[in-house]
């Protein structure tokens, strides 16, 4: 049997598996369209950008990023509400200035981002800081920036956060992150609310919690805070956790705490390839009366679903390797750069820069690997795709979890990001060079 006859025959007899991204598959891509059979963000043609920024390559569209907000305003404009985007999906400052300038609170996880945040001119009255480790340094770095609310996570946090406070002669505003005990049907890795996460106050000492809170002079109750999860595509969780949530409200109230709001967290899931997910206003609808019956204030934490689709990552195919199990299309992005596929198998779409597959090159079945020296290292796997060395390829959903979870293993430096609006594009992150991953480095000299 021939190599030709031989990848044909793996073609047939996986087909069942392969991943099909249909060209309409980019209806769910706001500001992502294929135009004259050519892929575009917003106006900008995607072989413009590579052409002239390289790959790998990630490029955000700032509509999407502003409608995937506004989304969020605009369903709960019934009720007193803060979108407070959460910073780790992609905490690039182009992102985090067009978020500041629409009126986003941010929910932060460590004084890095409270920094970043800091320097967008954010309202620091809208920021909340969250994280199951804040550290001494960062409650220092909260508290005299005067941010609006710190959720706790531990009973051992109130007390340094009161003994902190007091030593600058100040009182920290909290909430007290209540793990629901919540299965929100999502990848174990990026689930918070069960009682085996690491994450929050069980439900059933919560009020303890509270009172022990209201007890310490320099904390100040302001709110409760709920997050069960990431990539939730339904609603039933939400309103399981709500419930309980207004359960302990109530039980509050027994007890002379009043609250000032309620903060739901985010975890709205996003199509990825095929998955059905609840749109925003669903979640809204669905959530609403409890709300409006509750009178408290209401903060959300979004942050995939407001940047995930708004952004994609090129990257170009640099080897192919069939062999005669499998086809490899090497290409020069990889796991350091996007590691969602490789940390918990997610699977993202893959597709080209133009949508008619080539008419002399048959399309066959491709794993997307980079050159990480790691089995591990794949972007896509069972792709249906026409493919030839030097094609660029544009992995979608790539705006959250992306560049932010990146690193330089292998040595390897960084892409460069590059924003888009309508037909304009600029740079908000340079490529790293080689002599920068060592420029803080220095050799051993005490001999």
């Amino acid at each position: 049997m021939s190599i030709t006859d031989s990848l044909q025959s793996t073609v047939q007899q996986t087909s069942n598996g392969l991943r099909i991204v249909p060209e309409s598959f980019v209806k769910h891509l706001p500001s992502i369209t294929y135009q004259q059979g050519v892929l575009t963000i917003e106006d900008t043609s995607a072989k413009q950008l590579v052409e002239q920024y390289g790959t790998p390559l990630y490029v955000y569209s700032k509509k999407a990023i502003l409608d995937a907000y506004k989304a969020y305003t605009d369903s709960f404009v019934d009720i007193e509400h803060q979108v407070c985007y959460a910073v780790k999906a992609n905490s690039n400052l182009a992102v985090l200035k067009i978020l500041a300038d629409a009126g986003a609170g941010f929910d932060l996880v460590s004084s890095g981002e409270l920094a970043r945040v800091l320097a967008v001119g954010a309202d620091p009255s809208k920021i909340v800081f969250s994280g199951v480790g804040k550290t001494v340094t960062d409650m220092q770095a909260a508290l005299k920036a005067n941010i609006g609310c710190f959720n706790v996570e531990s009973l051992a946090e109130l007390d340094t956060l009161n003994a902190v406070a007091a030593e600058l002669q100040v009182k920290a505003p909290i909430s007290i992150r209540v793990n629901p005990d919540v299965d929100a049907k999502t990848h174990p890795y990026i689930s918070t609310g069960l009682r085996d996460n690491k994450f929050g106050i069980s439900h059933n000492v919560a009020v303890e919690a509270y009172k022990h809170a209201k007890s310490l002079d320099n904390l100040q109750i302001v709110g409760i805070d709920c997050h069960i999860g990431s990539q939730l595509t339904e609603i039933d969780p939400f309103v399981a956790a709500l419930d309980k949530v207004c359960e302990l409200i109530d039980a509050l109230q027994k007890e002379g705490i009043e609250l000032e709001h309620i903060d739901l967290g985010g975890g709205l899931g996003v199509v990825y390839i095929d998955e059905q997910v609840v749109e925003v206003s669903e979640f809204a609808n669905a959530l609403l009366p409890k709300l409006k019956q509750l009178g408290l204030k209401v903060f959300f934490e979004p942050g995939r679903s407001i940047v995930a689709n708004a952004g994609v990552l090129f990257t170009k195919v640099e080897v192919l390797k069939p062999t005669e199990h499998k086809n490899f299309a090497i290409v020069d992005a990889a796991m350091n750069d996007m590691i969602r596929p490789a940390l918990y198998q997610a699977d993202m779409a893959v597709i080209p820069l133009n949508s008619e597959p080539k008419a002399d090159i048959e399309e066959q079945s491709w794993d997307i690997v980079g050159a990480v020296c790691e089995t591990g290292d794949f972007l896509a796997k069972k792709r249906l795709l026409s493919l030839a060395v030097d094609d660029v390829l544009a992995i979608t959903g790539a705006g959250a979890y992306g560049f932010v979870m990146s690193s330089n293993y292998n040595s390897r430096p960084r892409p460069a990001e590059v924003m888009v609006a309508g037909d304009k594009h600029q740079m908000v992150r340079q490529r790293e060079t080689v002599e920068q991953l060592f420029k803080t480095e220095s050799f051993f000299e005490l001999y």
